[in-house]
């Protein structure tokens, strides 16, 4: 039901209010965000290292490339199972369980002895990452003050904040022992699930079960499957840069760390900052495209730039992460609002979809780097993001029909 005008708050009043929301949580949502602060910075945690390892377990970077490969593939297919696990148990039992493992598995990485070992615990990893993510959203949403928005935005600071220190804790840790960093997250991920276990209150089990082929049925909806699919080819180059990346940089650990700690923030500040205001001016699928074309360009020149300037590369790259930041959050909204399923159902199939292309990206990038160059894989995520755009405006009838109810 409309209101009269002269009843709806001023624009200041309103950012006040959402602003005051905001910051006003409960404890349990602050545990849970920070809890996801340290699980996503299992993400960038390897990247300083990645040289390391591939000098200490005399590997190849590409076989390097397969610790992200493993983690989220595991991680894409696991999204299809975290739904009906949590719905039995609960989303607390379930953010634990995923917690443990992840103790378990980055502490096996720290002691593995080949290549092949830590490729294996990554994917056990990717397993404990999968349970947590996609059922943190879920229970932030649910016990935040402010609505939706707010728990996205939340969700998305945590993102953000968590890429942006696992490079620096990576680089810190890895700048003295390769394996320290491995170590280092298994503490934190103890720590975590201290905090979810004294501060979150049990959740409630959902009215309905959610079946396995639930997550799949939800791809059904042309809305989600249009963001999924976009979603895919848009993580294929954000995983490119991620991955790659530190093979040209010709930098120790600590060089970088700081990089990816200058992306990270960049990431963290547009999610929280930007990209809501973006959005309410311009509307979510203009904020998408345009991004994305941003980031195409930005592809474009750090393969330009590869193998010829290392300070146009780091530039890039985080500029690369203000583009990243806006994306992820316009991305998330739009996966949680479009369809109609229950959002822990519609963000597993979506997840499901676009950790893909996290899986395929840092594999296939090192493989064009070592077989062409180091500029190719940049121009495979330049047309990766080509697609995406395409994918997006495809299907903007199914995306804007649901602007209203997103920004």
């Amino acid at each position: 039901m409309n209101r009269p005008a002269d009843t709806l708050p001023a624009p200041g009043n309103t950012l006040q209010a959402e602003k005051a929301s905001f910051l006003r949580q409960p404890k349990a949502v602050w545990a849970t965000a920070l809890a996801a602060v340290f699980a996503f910075m299992g993400i960038g945690l390897v990247d300083p290292i990645l040289p390391a390892i591939a000098t200490n377990l005399d590997a190849s970077p590409s076989e390097v490339s397969l610790l992200f490969t493993s983690y989220f593939l595991v991680t894409a297919l696991a999204m299809l199972i975290t739904g009906f696990v949590s719905s039995r148990i609960g989303g607390k039992k379930t953010l634990l369980i995923g917690l443990a493992i992840i103790v378990v598995f980055s502490s096996l990485s720290g002691l593995s002895g080949s290549v092949g070992e830590l490729v294996g615990f990554r994917a056990g990893w990717g397993l404990g990452n999968a349970l947590f993510v996609a059922t943190a959203l879920a229970v932030i949403v649910g016990v935040a003050s402010g609505g939706a928005g707010i728990a996205i935005i939340l969700y998305e600071a945590a993102l953000g904040l968590g890429i942006s220190l696992g490079p620096l804790l990576g680089a810190l840790l890895g700048g003295w022992q390769w394996r320290a960093p491995f170590f280092g997250t298994a503490v934190l991920m103890a720590a975590a699930f201290i905090a979810l276990l004294t501060l979150l209150p049990k959740t409630p089990l959902p009215e309905r079960k959610v079946r396995l082929r639930d997550p799949l049925l939800a791809l059904g909806h042309k809305g989600l499957r249009t963001t999924a699919a976009s979603g895919l080819f848009y993580n294929y180059g954000f995983f490119t840069i991620l991955a790659f990346t530190p093979f040209i940089l010709g930098m120790d650990a600590y060089g970088i760390g700081a990089v990816f700690f200058g992306w990270g923030v960049a990431v963290a500040v547009f999610s929280v900052f930007v990209a809501p205001v973006l959005q309410r001016r311009f509307g979510a699928v203009k904020v998408l495209t345009g991004t994305l074309f941003v980031l195409l360009l930005d592809l474009a020149g750090l393969g330009l730039a590869a193998g010829h300037s290392v300070p146009a590369v780091v530039v890039l790259v985080i500029v690369a992460g203000a583009l990243l930041g806006i994306n992820n959050t316009v991305y998330t909204e739009l996966a949680m609002g479009v369809s109609d399923s229950p959002r822990p159902v519609a963000s597993s199939g979506y997840n499901f979809v676009r950790w893909m292309g996290g899986a395929l990206a840092p594999f296939l990038a090192a493989q064009l780097g070592e077989h062409f160059g180091p500029q190719v894989p940049f121009y495979a995520g330049a047309v990766a993001m080509a697609i995406a755009i395409l994918v997006a405006f495809s299907g903007r009838k199914y995306l804007t029909a649901h602007e209203p109810h997103l920004v």
